[in-house]
């Protein structure tokens, strides 16, 4: 059967002289559209489409083909149909909570996308009935939350968080979903919770619940009480905490695994010894198909994790053995759709393992470990939007870790030593770091490299100021902390200074700023935190041997602009 035919609803090929044959489930819709209440013909109407398998495409479709009129003619049915999904969704027979659920997300997105201009409430008002709205859309959540948090079948509780997502995402701007106000004031969070405690819930569904909660946390934040950031900011479980760290350490860690074997397998390849031949004229081709998909739904959870709750500070600090999750067989879901590389959800047996297997010859590794690892390979590459805004979450993100006492704390806590293996970009003039020589450092080291690593790679005529901004701030942070403290981390220090006064030249004022603060500290304070004399020595070496920066700075141009 064709698209065109399954779209159409089409049940099979006729002779041209007969008219073609249609799907019953088709027929019920198309008296759905129709002006009469199908329910007057047939009492069992309702019963009998909830028994039939949805045809989501030509539903939409249906929903998306009819004009102005159309949709004040067939509002009363459009409603019923509406109320009767909500009805089902109470059933015992789970056939028809199935095709409910299917039925609301062809609602929902065939409403959405007929009318992309139309305001909050005239979506309302077509799909429910604006004076029903509030019970219809109580009674929804409440089965919704029943369903999610019963002994019911996982593949239900898949099918509720996909409506629910499908929900949320409807609109490009979430804020302009006025639905979701019913979803603020019929609270899901205790539901959502629940997956992520539970270590068999959590496996199954932890991905769409973690980005589900994420969103749901940025409807409106900044215009009105939102109860998911409230509840969000003083969630204090700690199996509910560890849960949800544990599915965005997976979904990072999968990212981090599928950009690895890339890497590996475009470095096996014949155009890696071809380049190799010719000088590595073509690294910066090479590098490009490198280039993946990256999750900032995940990201965003992370963001909004440690930005809301201080106490899932402690999860990023969290131990555990590095182990390779391809190692694991990766069950296929069959309710998600394929998606590009990095933004599928990682394997279930992995989320769902409350232990991992200890070996002496694997290394610990945590959270913030992988999080560092997954920005050492966003941050490589901003030429296009997309990762730029990705790189910029990392970076706020980053700078939310360097706010937090505890999180300085455990940075720069010299008995928690890691080797952290950061992707850095291919370059001519230096050789790629063997895994072996890394050596085992506190986290802040790595912290540290990996802001000078995108200082160092960046030099380029379409300066990232805001990037480079937030990496300033971020040591900036890092040293008020060890001057607080007193501390002497052992730290090449050389790069960290050589590299801001060179990007001085292509700074703007707001950075330069910044720049001399930096250099500020350590002239001044450098006592309290810098290792040895000769950190001082080197300090002063850079800045004579960059005079001349710092001269053109005097020039006319340049105190005018100040």
């Amino acid at each position: 059967m064709s698209q065109m035919e399954k779209k159409a609803g089409l049940l099979r090929r006729t002779s041209s002289s007969k008219k073609p044959l249609k799907e019953k489930v088709v027929l019920m819709y198309d008296e759905i559209f129709a002006k009469e209440d199908p329910a007057k013909k047939n009492p069992r109407f309702w019963d009998e489409l909830f028994l039939m398998k949805v045809n989501l495409e030509y539903l939409e479709s249906k929903l998306e083909s009819v004009d102005g009129e159309e949709v004040q003619r067939i509002q009363d049915n459009i409603n019923s149909l509406f109320h009767h999904c909500v009805q089902a969704l109470g059933e015992e027979h789970q056939i028809k909570v199935v095709n409910a659920l299917q039925t609301l997300c062809a609602l929902f997105r065939g409403v959405h996308q007929k009318n992309k201009s139309a305001s909050g409430f005239d979506i309302i008002n077509m799909l429910m009935g604006f004076d029903k709205a509030e019970q219809r859309m109580k009674d929804l959540m409440e089965r919704l939350d029943s369903l999610l948090c019963g002994d019911g079948s996982e593949s239900l509780k898949s099918l509720c968080l996909k409506l629910l997502l499908c929900l949320v995402t409807v609109t490009d701007n979430i804020s302009q979903n006025t639905i979701l106000e019913y979803v603020m004031i019929n609270s899901i969070f205790e539901a959502i919770l629940q997956i992520l405690s539970d270590v068999s819930s959590r496996g199954q569904h932890g991905y769409d619940a973690v980005v589900l909660l994420a969103l749901l946390v940025n409807y409106r934040k900044y215009e009105s009480v939102n109860p998911y950031i409230v509840k969000l900011s003083i969630v204090d479980d700690e199996p509910t905490l560890d849960g949800m760290g544990m599915v965005v350490h997976q979904a990072l860690t999968e990212y981090n695994r599928q950009y690895k074997d890339k890497e590996e397998e475009h470095q096996g390849g014949f155009f890696s010894t071809l380049t190799s031949m010719v000088g590595n004229m073509f690294i910066a081709d090479a590098d490009e198909k490198l280039s993946v998909q990256t999750n900032e739904a995940i990201l965003l959870a992370l963001y909004e994790a440690v930005h809301l709750n201080r106490n899932f500070i402690t999860v990023l600090a969290q131990s555990h053995p590095e182990i390779d999750i391809a190692a694991t067989p990766t069950i296929p879901s069959p309710t998600t759709p394929t998606t590009p590389l990095g933004t599928t959800p990682p394997s279930l047996d992995m989320m769902s393992n409350p232990e991992l297997p200890l070996d002496p010859n694997l290394q610990t590794s945590n959270l913030l470990i992988t999080f560092l690892k997954y920005a050492s390979i966003v941050m490589q590459d901003t030429k296009d939007e997309h990762r730029l805004n990705s790189a910029r979450l990392c970076l706020i993100i980053l700078t939310c870790i360097a706010e937090d006492q505890y999180a300085d704390a455990f940075l720069h806590d010299d008995n928690m030593n890691f080797r952290v293996n950061l992707h850095r970009m291919p370059m001519r003039h230096r050789k790629k770091a063997v895994d072996k020589n890394i050596p085992s450092r506190p986290l802040v080291c790595a912290v540290l490299d990996l802001m000078v690593e995108f200082i160092v790679t960046h030099m380029m005529k379409d300066f990232p100021m805001d990037l480079y901004l937030r990496c300033v701030q971020i040591i900036h942070k890092l040293l008020c902390y060890q001057k607080k403290c007193r501390i002497r981390l052992q730290y090449t220090w050389r790069e960290l200074w050589s590299e801001p006064i060179f990007s001085v030249c292509f700074s703007a004022l707001a950075t330069f700023l910044f720049e001399l603060n930096l250099f500020n500290m350590f002239i001044t304070y450098g006592d309290t935190f810098l290792p040895t004399s000769n950190s001082y020595d080197e300090l002063y070496y850079e800045i004579v041997r960059m005079h001349q920066v710092f001269d053109n700075l005097y020039s006319p141009n340049t105190r005018k602009s100040l």
